[in-house]
């Protein structure tokens, strides 16, 4: 998990335009600033475009946070 969450990282930071941003599996929108709808969107393109992965729309709704969201990149990078 480690090593996805380092990757990870900085596409947050990228997107929430903030370097001082840490990461960690109890992330979330309610714990974020900024994570609104239209920042959930584009976080999830930049992460498919970096890991080369796509998710399906039943699978981002599942997702609760950060570390919903890297167990299930694990999956599908190991698929």
């Amino acid at each position: 998990m480690s090593d996805i969450m380092n990757k990870l990282q900085p596409i947050f930071q990228d997107i929430f335009e903030d370097d001082d941003l840490l990461i960690t599996a109890e992330s979330s929108a309610d714990s974020v600033e900024g994570w609104d709808s239209l920042a959930h969107i584009v976080l999830i393109f930049a992460i498919e475009q970096e890991f080369k992965i796509k998710f399906a729309l039943g699978e981002l709704e599942a997702m609760k946070d950060v570390g919903d969201m890297v167990e299930l990149m694990q999956k599908k990078l190991t698929e």
